[in-house]
């Protein structure tokens, strides 16, 4: 998934809003809470961080291309990042479409977990109830 892929797939979710922030991070949020976020590092990497279960998290943290989401893991967060250090986003131009069907299913699930946590009120006003 590049970014383009990642942004075209954060705006299709219901009542997900935008915000460029924390030094160029691409981050959607629901409620005004973030559910993924996106950045292209110094060496052109692209980095894609979720939220995710306890178990999908230390599922994921064992496997090749994801890691405890740096800043937010270290802090107690059950986040995961998606990267691939082989992989120079400026020269990605077409997906690996098990990759991408992969990171919709987390992106998916940490959109769900957010939603579940914001206030009854707030959901129905989203019109995700």
């Amino acid at each position: 998934m590049n970014l383009k892929r990642y942004n075209q797939y954060c705006r299709s979710k219901h009542a997900s809003t935008y915000v460029n922030q924390w030094g160029g991070s691409d981050v959607w949020k629901i409620g005004g809470k973030v559910f993924a976020l996106a950045r292209v590092d110094k060496n052109d990497i692209l980095g894609i961080s979720f939220k995710t279960s306890e178990a999908n998290f230390y599922f994921l943290r064992e496997k090749d291309n994801y890691r405890p989401a740096p800043y937010l893991a270290s802090r107690g967060m059950l986040w995961i990042q998606y990267y691939d250090s082989t992989l120079k986003h400026s020269l990605a131009t077409d997906s690996d479409p098990i990759i991408d069907e992969e990171l919709a299913y987390y992106l998916d699930e940490s959109y769900r977990l957010v939603s579940l946590n914001l206030t009854k009120k707030l959901q129905r006003e989203l019109g995700l109830i």
